[in-house]
């Protein structure tokens, strides 16, 4: 059986196989392919409106206990070319 995460972005539960584990590097969000960087990682939907929500809500910077502001922009491009393809 598959561990089970929440998605910071609708709060719903779901595998963690299909979920994107998200670290802070540098208040850089980086996605962690392998779910192995070291420190504190959020879980979030693959999709832009999870994306959305999460920022809306602050939720990056509470579930990886960050106070300093993060540059998403990497993650969200991302999420757009996911959508995309």
């Amino acid at each position: 059986m598959d561990p089970v995460r929440t998605c910071i972005g609708c709060r719903s539960r779901a595998s963690r196989s299909s979920l994107l584990r998200v670290v802070a590097q540098n208040s850089l969000l980086v996605v962690d392919e392998t779910a192995t960087l070291p420190g504190r990682g959020a879980w979030i939907h693959p999709t832009i409106a999870c994306f959305q929500e999460a920022v809306k809500r602050r939720a990056f910077g509470r579930a990886l206990r960050v106070t300093s502001p993060l540059d998403a922009n990497q993650l969200e491009n991302r999420l757009t070319w996911l959508m995309d393809n």
